[in-house]
């Protein structure tokens, strides 16, 4: 078993929005075992909201992985920087070779979780990862492969700023927004191209709701702004855009106004379910009981039949994409009155 209570801990991890989210829990859980630990976290510098607020952790620190610190020289100089502050255990949840290399260079007493291969013989704990788990689930066997017992677990959790809930209202202020609406959220882009389901569909999903009186708002970053507007160029009714308007902080807070988001397998979504929303979900290539929802608010959709093309693993490019061209529009609208009856 390793000790972790008050203890200087470090816990790393450079991986996307959605895989971030998913640490949250480990986070929770970490906090309540470890009640008086100093807990600090890296993460990529445009990802800290996602734990910037969070209350069982003590710092952040970040890099900016892809930008200015996408360096050999720039990481080692932040496992410098992690050097000077003495922790006595290092957690790292993925084998991310930029984040095992900063693992293996920085200096501290005891260098736990998991890595990449080639970076393995610097480790004094090494915690396999069980990838036959939901992927919440597979980071807080980490702290149970450390001798973490009854595991506490409050699902995935992002906390917003002051400033973030301001940004929310004024958005909604701005769009004659009042507390009778009932807003439903769309989130129609993914950063895997194989899971969007076709933009013309989602169109079609919000025209429905908003003839039975929804109020229709698409999120998204500003790389689905160009999806969006053909999306909304398909529809006979006019949505609210907040596509590309919110960072992270700001988008969690404001999807916290939704009664129902519809979405593809996303960051978002994970950003969404972090806020208690309930949603409705697509799922094509990817594998729900590995990355899926981690709530029980939430219905997934899936192509009926089902296509098996992707049972070798998710593909990322694909000629006839049936898993996604296979959902309906009925399925979907199906399944968004079916939690929205709750």
């Amino acid at each position: 078993m390793v000790e972790l209570n008050g203890k200087k801990i470090l816990v790393t991890f450079l991986m996307h929005l959605g895989d971030l989210t998913l640490t949250t829990p480990f986070i929770h859980a970490l906090r309540k075992a470890a009640p008086d630990a100093h807990i600090t976290m890296l993460v990529d510098e445009k990802l800290k909201d996602v734990v910037l607020f969070n209350p069982y952790l003590d710092e952040v620190v970040t890099i900016d992985k892809k930008g200015r610190d996408n360096s050999i020289l720039s990481l080692w100089a932040c496992s410098r920087h992690l050097s000077k502050l003495d922790f006595d255990v290092l957690i790292n949840l993925h084998p991310n070779e930029r984040c095992s290399f900063i693992d293996a260079m920085t200096s501290v007493k005891l260098r736990t979780g998991t890595t990449h291969k080639i970076f393995k013989w610097f480790w004094d704990v090494f915690t396999p990862l069980d990838r036959s788990m939901h992927a919440a689930d597979m980071y807080l066997d980490v702290l149970q492969q450390l001798g973490v017992q009854n595991l506490s677990n409050n699902g995935l959790e992002i906390f917003p700023g002051e400033e973030h809930f301001l940004e929310a209202e004024l958005f909604w202020q701005e769009q004659n927004i009042t507390d009778q609406d009932k807003l439903i959220g769309f989130n129609i882009g993914s950063a895997v191209p194989t899971k969007r389901w076709p933009p013309e569909r989602f169109a079609e999903v919000a025209d429905i709701f908003a003839a039975k009186g929804y109020k229709t708002v698409f999120f998204g970053g500003p790389m689905d702004e160009e999806m969006v507007a053909e999306a909304t160029g398909y529809m006979q009714t006019r949505p609210i855009i907040a596509t590309g308007h919110f960072a992270i902080g700001g988008l969690a807070a404001a999807m916290r106004r939704c009664c129902l988001i519809i979405t593809n397998d996303s960051g978002p979504m994970h950003v969404a379910i972090s806020q208690k929303v309930p949603i409705v979900a697509m799922y094509g290539p990817s594998n729900p009981k590995l990355y899926g929802p981690y709530t029980k608010d939430a219905v997934i959709v899936t192509a009926q039949p089902p296509c098996q093309g992707c049972a070798d693993g998710m593909k990322h490019s694909c000629d006839d994409l049936q898993c996604m061209s296979r959902m309906t529009v009925e399925q979907v609208v199906a399944a968004a009155e079916k939690m929205l009856e709750k």
